[in-house]
């Protein structure tokens, strides 16, 4: 629940640069009062400029900064939710926008939208329509719930029930299915271009077969004579090498674990160097400091003393093992040339070989020129593979598809349920009966005697005992701020049953001036003395004689040399 504590401006509207401050949780009633212009309705205006950025009225924001001073126009809201206490300053001339929670500013985001976005969002939970329809009730630009349109009504019920992340799940969910629409698009495009791959693949290894196959095998067979004396070669060469392999094995694994063990050298080296600085960071610290600039308080002298010390024989154990890996890296340097001595003898050894090489080279050229003559034998072999790679790509392609079909199908059944026909229609159903009995509880305490009932559209059906069913726009002015009224109180009441967006406090602005008759005062009266002991209720009003004596606490506002204060 949040507890509205203090507003105050200054700089706005009327308002000059003297602070105006309004304590919001001293008293349970306050009449405010004052001539017409003398500034009633700025504390609603600084209300909802200070939380939303814009007033209450319809009043352009650089309207808002008083013209006679014409800068440092600034409203300060406090609050408390839970445990946190939070502050909202907002200015124009200069712009100010800060969310404080327990004395600490909140990290501001590049662009005020989003900032305002984690107000809204993250701690009010409640944006400028919601706060309207729950807080306020007046003239001015006040839009009373029975007006807005079907799905600003919705909105309304949606964040009073907590219930608008599911518009949130369903416009994500849409993005999901727009963008895998298009992948399964793509995918039928692919999947239509491998299969004609396929067919064409086909077509061409049926060619290939009707080659001559013998003038093939003569080839292959010369092949197979030059690489029998290549292999003849290659085994003279296995004589020469056996040495060198067995060799080279032995000085590669030598060489791997010098390698190894000079990097874990290097990385003890590394470690003992970041705590020797850890050390000296840790001595310099109490070296010259004498008082903790954490909780500024001192540090003991023998406190010191005994860190110093500590400091300098880890200093000089860190020291000692520094030298060792020094020393050991030294001797791994010159195992390490050693290996390199004998890696260079292998490598003279191996010029034995070279003259068998030169030959074989010169017979495998021979074999690539004869391999020039097959290559559509050849080809044909490599087609089949790629036959083969095109067919498993199909495969892929439909095993893809499938998935993303049923995917696709989760999707639409998750989106159906998301839909406004879905999960929030059925909790909005459980929440219906309890919104028309209080709805008709609180007409009946403000004496219109009618039956009013919301369908899950929040089309309202009214009836009477004697007149058949009717319209909000069917009743007289002072009929519709009744079913205002009501609806009012009964947005307070399930919020609060619902503990999504309660508040302390409840704004009439000019309520008792307009429509209400004498019965219709006394009876709203009635209901604002049941209101709960937390809430903290504000009348504003130009016609205090009627309303004298009636609540805990008077504010008068008049104007002196065109500024607007609060009458001591």
């Amino acid at each position: 629940m949040i507890f509205f504590k203090t507003l105050r401006w200054k700089n706005f509207l009327s308002t000059g640069n003297t602070w105006t401050e309004v304590d919001l949780l001293s008293s349970k009633t306050t009449l405010i009062i004052g001539q017409n212009g003398s500034g009633k309705s700025t504390m609603l205006d600084a209300l909802a400029f200070g939380l939303f950025g814009r007033p209450h009225r319809n009043i352009n924001k650089p309207q808002l900064v008083n013209t006679v001073n014409n800068r440092d126009c600034l409203v300060e809201v406090s609050f408390q939710i839970g445990k946190a206490e939070f502050k909202i300053v907002r200015g124009i001339k200069p712009t100010v926008f800060e969310i404080w929670k327990d004395g600490t500013m909140i990290n501001q985001s590049s662009h005020s939208r989003e900032y305002q976005q984690i107000l809204e969002q993250n701690i009010l939970k409640l944006n400028h329509k919601s706060f309207h329809q729950i807080v306020v009730l007046g003239s001015s630009s006040f839009i009373p719930f029975m007006q807005l349109p079907a799905h600003h009504r919705r909105e309304v019920i949606e964040d009073l029930l907590d219930i608008n992340v599911f518009s949130k799940m369903n416009s994500i969910l849409k993005e999901r299915l727009t963008t895998l629409r298009d992948v399964i698009k793509e995918n039928d495009y692919q999947l239509e271009i491998t299969k004609d791959k396929i067919k064409n693949q086909e077509k061409f290894l049926r060619e290939l077969k009707a080659l001559n196959e013998n003038a093939k095998k003569e080839k292959q067979d010369e092949i197979q004579t030059i690489s029998t004396e290549i292999e003849s070669l290659q085994s003279e060469n296995a004589e020469h090498s056996s040495w060198l392999e067995g060799n080279q094995q032995t000085l590669e694994e030598e060489f791997a674990k010098t390698q190894e063990k000079k990097q874990q050298l290097a990385t003890f080296k590394s470690t003992f160097e970041q705590q020797i600085r850890a050390v000296v960071k840790d001595a310099k610290f109490y070296e010259t400091n004498d008082t903790c600039p954490t909780c500024t308080q001192s540090i003991d002298t023998d406190f010191k003393d005994q860190k110093l010390r500590a400091s300098q024989d880890r200093a000089k154990e860190l020291q000692k093992a520094m030298d060792h890996a020094t020393q050991e890296s030294a001797n791994l340097e010159q195992a390490l040339k050693r290996v390199n001595d004998a890696t260079e003898e292998l490598r003279r050894r191996s010029s034995d070989i070279h003259a068998n090489n030169s030959q074989i080279t010169r017979l495998q050229r021979r074999i690539r020129d004869i391999s020039s003559e097959l290559d559509i034998a050849k080809t044909s072999d490599g087609d089949e593979e790629e036959l083969h790679k095109l067919t498993a790509i199909k495969d892929a392609l439909m095993e893809q598809k499938l998935k993303m079909s049923e995917e696709q199908t989760y999707n639409i059944a998750m989106s159906e349920m998301l839909k406004d026909t879905g999960i929030k229609t059925k909790v909005i159903k459980q929440y219906l009966p309890v919104i028309n009995k209080l709805s008709n509880n609180y007409l009946q305490i403000l004496d219109f005697f009618v039956h009013f009932d919301l369908d899950e559209s929040f089309n309202e059906t009214i009836r009477s005992r004697h007149r058949d069913s009717f319209s909000y726009d069917s009743f007289s002015e002072g009929e519709k701020q009744r079913i205002d009224l009501a609806l009012l109180f009964c947005w307070r009441m399930i919020a609060k049953m619902k503990n999504s967006v309660a508040t302390n406090l409840l704004i009439l602005d000019e309520t008792f001036d307009s429509s209400l008759d004498h019965e219709g005062v006394d009876n709203l009266m009635k209901i604002l003395d049941t209101l709960e002991d937390d809430t903290n209720t504000f009348v504003i009003s130009h016609k205090g004689e009627i309303l004298e004596g009636k609540f805990a606490r008077k504010i008068e506002f008049k104007k002196e040399k065109n500024f607007s204060k609060v009458a001591a």
